[in-house]
């Protein structure tokens, strides 16, 4: 069968189809996805602006159409923090409901961390142990433990790579000053976090997704994109630090002759780099594994075991678990 999910991130809004069924790996079939920041359309109250809306429902109308089109047999369509955090979020969804009669799903930061973490124990497997996931995006950072399918522990923190750098690196290049602010910001949030994951135990694997840590595998020597998923990349936490000191020195025009970095995430490398940094240096380990698979592939994943089992895969009742509930088909 033919899937779809419909991933309205904070930095781009991204439709991906999958070939696949019940007990197989999801062959990816198409894609089509726009560069829409929806962070830079929130005013001074927070709200999503009415340029921000009417871009959003032109590609929710524009996804819809290129699923139709490739015959696709079911979509999930979900939003994360950019909307979530939205003042006039609420209103955002109606409004993308009636103008486009697709239902976004708004993911909370707890079932974001979750779903990036199914989809990290899939891929490396119950030989793993205990995983530990990041996943930096444009709006939050989210960070998932455990040994099981799916997380003992599983957070959202505002750090993401866009909304850092449009709060705090105003300059370009940014100063010293603003630089150092930035980290002591990070850091400060992050402490009492890492705390509690250190509570819960010690992973034997970090794992990294999302782009930034794409990217900032690549700039540190990591294999390109065109070597295929299966390629092992790594990032050391040694060469993480020294290239988060380069960036900071870099206009972001500069930074688009960097491996691995488009146009649309040159101007929030930086941010990306420090927060990766900093979660490295206060957990504690020297560097981080690469997974290809992230949330649309947890979301999937999940999709075809609900057509298997009866009811919806949950872990057994903890404290700290995070519960996701199930994501009807449109």
């Amino acid at each position: 069968m033919r899937l779809g999910v419909l991933d309205i991130g904070s930095n781009t809004v991204h439709l991906l189809l999958v070939d696949a069924h019940p007990g197989a790996r999801p062959v990816p079939f198409a894609s089509h996805k726009r560069p829409l920041s929806l962070v830079q359309y929130l005013d001074e109250d927070g709200n999503i602006t009415d340029a921000g809306q009417h871009e959003l429902t032109e590609f929710v109308l524009e996804a819809w159409e290129f699923a139709a089109r490739h015959k696709a047999d079911d979509l999930l369509a979900f939003c994360t923090s950019a909307i979530r955090e939205a003042t006039n979020g609420p209103a955002v969804l109606a409004r993308v409901k009636h103008e486009t009669t697709v239902t976004l799903q708004e993911l909370t930061g707890s079932e974001e961390a979750s779903m990036t973490f199914f989809a990290v124990r899939r891929w490396y497997g119950w030989g793993a142990g205990t995983i530990l996931n990041f996943d930096i995006g444009g709006g939050s950072f989210e960070m998932a433990l455990g040994q099981d399918e799916l997380p003992e522990l599983a957070t959202s923190v505002p750090l993401g790579a866009s909304r850092l750098t449009r709060d705090w690196l105003h300059e370009d290049p940014p100063s010293a000053k603003s630089v150092k602010e930035l980290r002591r910001y990070i850091r400060t949030t992050l402490k009492p976090v890492v705390r509690s994951f250190n509570e819960v135990g010690r992973a034997n694997v970090l794992a990294g997704t999302s782009k930034t840590f794409r990217s900032l595998a690549r700039i540190a020597g990591a294999a390109p994109s065109a070597a295929g998923p299966y390629v092992k990349r790594d990032l050391n936490r040694a060469d993480l630090g020294i290239w988060a000191q380069r960036i900071s020195a870099m206009k972001s025009e500069d930074r688009l002759h960097l491996p691995g970095v488009s146009e649309a995430r040159a101007n929030q490398l930086l941010a990306g780099a420090l927060v990766a940094e900093a979660a490295l240096e206060l957990f504690e380990y020297k560097k981080i594994k690469i997974c290809p698979w992230a949330l649309r592939e947890g979301l999937i994943l999940r999709r075809l075991d609900q057509l298997v089992f009866d009811g919806p895969l949950e872990p057994a009742p903890h404290v700290g678990v995070p519960q996701v509930s199930a994501l009807p088909a449109i």
